[in-house]
């Protein structure tokens, strides 16, 4: 059951909730979607329409990073464990793995989802990844990439293209990829999966600073994101919290 989060609505599930969740789901009739919310999203849900629809109509939405931990303090609401993507989409994969569910990755740079293919194999000793395609393809090409994943009989399809993108490329295009029955948008995930990207060290992890170890690794990039992108983020906390005030009285 989803819980209203200032102006979105979300999941509120720990990890084996929403691994057991995610089986259902693969298991069932239908498409469905999982996609992760951390304050970055937020802030671009805030002025993307058709992001935050996006995120609205999601089968599952769940929460990802410290500043989401923070602003439900303000909200009320009780976060049962930080969701993050990046933790979680393996777990989720060894999951499919156990109901004999394959997996096709779609994103990253050329070469880096191959990688991440080899190495979700090896680790499962099987050919659990079935498909794979790179994130940098135009609009002429995206019909042989929807062939490619239906060809590929993929009940798991997981995309690592960025925020919004990928949230909106699985909108627009999950009604075409009936075998595929979830559906995950996992930011830099492949990269991840891969090594092309490293994780913080553990210690890092656990104390919610792996945004500042990425920071350090990429500052040109994530500088806007990590500071200037936080601080709008609390901003728009703060004006939502003071909406809802005034809406009271």
């Amino acid at each position: 059951m989803k819980q209203k989060f200032y102006f979105v609505h979300i999941d509120l599930l720990n990890t084996r909730e929403a691994l057991e969740t995610c089986s259902t789901l693969l298991k069932g009739p239908k498409s469905s979607t999982l996609f992760f919310i951390n304050a970055h999203c937020f802030n671009i849900a805030v002025r993307n329409k058709q992001y935050y629809n996006s995120l609205q109509q999601a089968d599952l939405l769940l929460n990802d990073g410290i500043g989401m931990k923070i602003a439900s303090w303000f909200a009320g609401i009780r976060f049962k464990e930080n969701m993050n993507g990046t933790d979680f989409i393996p777990k989720l994969i060894d999951q499919a793995h156990s109901i004999s569910t394959s997996v096709y990755l779609l994103g990253a740079k050329p070469g880096i989802a191959s990688i991440a293919a080899e190495k979700i194999n090896n680790r499962a000793k099987s050919k659990l990844v079935v498909g794979y395609s790179d994130g940098y393809f135009n609009q002429n090409q995206e019909s042989e990439i929807i062939d490619s994943i239906r060809q590929s009989k993929a009940g798991l399809l997981i995309l690592g293209m960025g925020v919004p993108m990928q949230e909106l490329w699985i909108s627009e295009h999950i009604h075409k990829l009936p075998d595929v029955k979830l559906a995950v948008a996992g930011g830099a995930i492949i990269d991840f999966m891969s090594g092309n990207i490293k994780r913080a060290p553990r210690w890092m992890q656990t104390s919610g600073l792996e945004w500042f170890y990425r920071f350090l690794h990429e500052p040109a990039r994530l500088f806007n994101r990590y500071f200037i992108g936080n601080f709008v983020f609390f901003a728009n906390i703060l004006k939502f919290s003071l909406s809802k005030s005034r809406d009271r009285h």
